[in-house]
C-alpha cells in the first residue's frame, strides 16, 4: 500500500509477500497467500536434509498451510537469505515475513506449544491433523552428530573456556539483550533483567566457530 508501483510491478496481491531476483529477473516468490513460509533444502514433498524434513513434519503436524522456496536451486538467493536475516543455516521458518528460526528452535517451539500460539496470535488458520508426533533426537544422536561435524583444537576449546569465565553470569544468546532474535533468547534475557541480575552477554550470530564449538564444549 506504501509503495503501489512496486506492489504492480510485482503483481503483488497480498502480503508478505517475497520476491528473488537474479540479474535483474524474477526467478520466485512466496506468496502472502501463506503467512508461514519456508526456505529449505529441497521440497515439502522431497526435503534434501534432515533438518528440513524435521520442520516441514512438524508444520504438517501444527495443520499449517504453509509456501516453500528450494534454497539449493539458486545459490544467489540462497546466499541473500543468509544476509537478510542475519541466519546462517538452512531451513529458516518465517511467519508474515518475521524468522522465528531454524530447525532446533522450530523443533523446541513444537514441543513447547509456542509455535502453535505463535500461528494463533497471527491469525494463521490451524487444520487439525493426528500425524505421528515428531520424534525427538536423542542426547546421544545430537551428541554424535556435533561430533562429526566438529572437533575442538586447544586453541578454539581455551577460547571457548575464557568466554564462559568471562563473566560470573554469562549467556549465549541469539542476537542482544537489546534486540533478542527468538523467543527463547527474550525470555532469559526478561527473567535475568526480573531478578536484577548482572550479566554479559555472546552473540552467537556473530561468531558460527564458536555457535558449533559450544555445542561440543557442553556435550
Amino acid at each position: 500500500e506504501e509503495q503501489p508501483e512496486i506492489s504492480e510491478a510485482y503483481g503483488v496481491s497480498a502480503v508478505p509477500y517475497f520476491v528473488f531476483c537474479k540479474d535483474g529477473e524474477t526467478v520466485d516468490t512466496l506468496e502472502g497467500a501463506n503467512p508461514a513460509s519456508l526456505a529449505n533444502k529441497g521440497t515439502p514433498e522431497q526435503p534434501r536434509c534432515g533438518f528440513s524434513r524435521k520442520v516441514v513434519d512438524i508444520l504438517k503436524q501444527e495443520g499449517v498451510q504453509f509456501g516453500s522456496f528450494d534454497i539449493l536451486t539458486d545459490n544467489d538467493v540462497r546466499e541473500g537469505i543468509k544476509k537478510f536475516s542475519n541466519w546462517p543455516t538452512f531451513p529458516q521458518l518465517y511467519c508474515k515475513g518475521e524468522l522465528l528460526g531454524g530447525c532446533d528452535i522450530v523443533i523446541a517451539m513444537h514441543e513447547s506449544g509456542e509455535l502453535k500460539d505463535v500461528f494463533k496470535e497471527h491469525n494463521i488458520p490451524l487444520h487439525g491433523r493426528k500425524d505421528e508426533p515428531v520424534k525427538p533426537e536423542s542426547s546421544a544422536e545430537k551428541a554424535g552428530a556435533v561430533a562429526e561435524q566438529m572437533k575442538l583444537t586447544d586453541a578454539q576449546r581455551a577460547r571457548l573456556e575464557s568466554l564462559v569465565n568471562s563473566s560470573s553470569v554469562m549467556i549465549f544468546i541469539k542476537g542482544t539483550p537489546e534486540e533478542p532474535k527468538c523467543g527463547f533468547s527474550g525470555k532469559l534475557v526478561h527473567i535475568l533483567k526480573q531478578e536484577n541480575v548482572p550479566f554479559s552477554s555472546f552473540d552467537i550470530f556473530s561468531d558460527d566457530e564458536v555457535r558449533q564449538g559450544l555445542k561440543v564444549l557442553t556435550l
